[in-house]
């Protein structure tokens, strides 16, 4: 084997392995702590990969050997070694938190969805003023969505927004005013669940919504961040 084949070899192993660590666990090959495993070892090898193929570049006779395979690996190994390294910059630049909630004094609770969190890690009762004080902190903007529309108007509007964003509705209690749905990640296929309360307001109607990941210490941010595309769509 010519020694600029091997940074390329590198690099394809390292977007294999990066490219398998979420579909296989999305389709139970393996747990999610395998697959973020798995990202680790494709940042390290892309790393490797492009460090050596840029060393290559450097040496005029290794580089005639096939500079295009050089630059090739090199692309690979910064690509298998970026995405790892800003998602674990993205998990320290938020807390370590699964569960947010739009009310942190009175959050919504989860009723019919909770048989399937039944064997979740995560539980479902609220963290309490620890967790709340660090919402706050990360994510001042959620709070309580008010609306000009009486409870039922909003019930169904809110209803409407959860399934345009494409989220599984478990159950919906009109009288309640709770909405329960399950949103699924794209890369890993995370379940992570929603209550929606909707109750009569002075204006006309206030809504809260709660999002809970099932496994995880942290969200990397994901449940913030459905909340306020819920709260877009509803807004709209």
């Amino acid at each position: 084997m010519k020694p600029a084949y091997i940074p390329l070899l590198l690099g394809i192993i390292a977007s294999l392995l990066l490219l398998s660590s979420g579909p296989g666990t999305r389709l139970d090959l393996w747990e999610f702590g395998t697959g973020f495993k798995l990202m680790g070892i494709a940042a390290y090898t892309g790393l490797a990969a492009s460090v050596i193929a840029l060393v290559m570049l450097l040496i005029p006779r290794v580089r005639r050997q096939g500079v295009a395979g050089l630059v090739v690996a090199l692309l690979l190994g910064l690509g298998a070694a970026f995405v790892p390294w800003s998602g674990m910059q993205r998990a320290r630049s938020v807390p370590p938190i699964h569960d947010i909630s739009t009310d942190t004094k009175r959050p919504p609770e989860f009723v019919a969805i909770l048989p399937l969190r039944a064997n979740a890690p995560n539980p479902a009762v609220y963290g309490g003023p620890e967790v709340a004080a660090a919402q706050i902190g990360a994510y001042p903007d959620l709070q309580t969505h008010r609306m000009d529309a009486a409870p039922a108007q909003a019930f169904e509007r809110a209803q409407h927004a959860a399934q345009a964003l494409g989220w599984e509705i478990v159950s919906t209690d009109p009288a309640a005013g709770r909405i329960e749905a399950t949103d699924t990640t794209f890369w890993f296929g995370f379940k992570d669940d929603v209550v929606i309360r909707i109750e009569p307001d002075a204006a006309g109607s206030r809504v809260d919504v709660r999002s809970v990941s099932r496994v995880g210490m942290s969200d990397v941010g994901a449940n913030a961040a459905r909340i306020r595309a819920f709260l877009k769509a509803l807004g709209t």
